[in-house]
């Protein structure tokens, strides 16, 4: 699979990600420190990457809906930590296996995630 990490995340997500064997780059790979929510979207659709972040506004359907897209992982987290992110995204990665994303929405917190079409 392949991931795209938003600036709002720790940049060793994209580690933890690549080193379960998916392509994971982040914002700063890219130079998009700051780059307006619809430029990093439309970069997500032609390289078909998943969007992963803490950004709110990505889980506005009418904004972004989900079948536009390759994926939308919303992180809402109480703590936003290096360490409670990565211990989070440790416990989807056998879900990412199992679930389809292309075309979904995942609003994650501590207790559940809500898979939107």
């Amino acid at each position: 699979m392949r991931f795209k990490i938003d600036e709002n995340l720790p940049v060793d997500l994209a580690k933890l990600l690549r080193e379960s064997g998916h392509d994971a780059e982040t914002v700063y790979d890219e130079d998009l420190i700051g780059a307006p929510d619809p430029e990093i979207v439309a970069l997500c659709q032609s390289e078909n990457r998943v969007v992963v972040t803490f950004d709110l506004d990505f889980s506005d359907i009418r904004a972004y809906p989900p079948a536009e897209h390759q994926g939308l992982v919303v992180l809402r987290l109480k703590r936003q930590d290096r360490d409670h992110v990565l211990k989070t995204m440790e416990r989807l990665l056998p879900l990412f296996e199992e679930e389809e994303i292309a075309g979904k929405l995942w609003i994650v917190d501590e207790e559940r995630i809500r898979i939107r079409e």
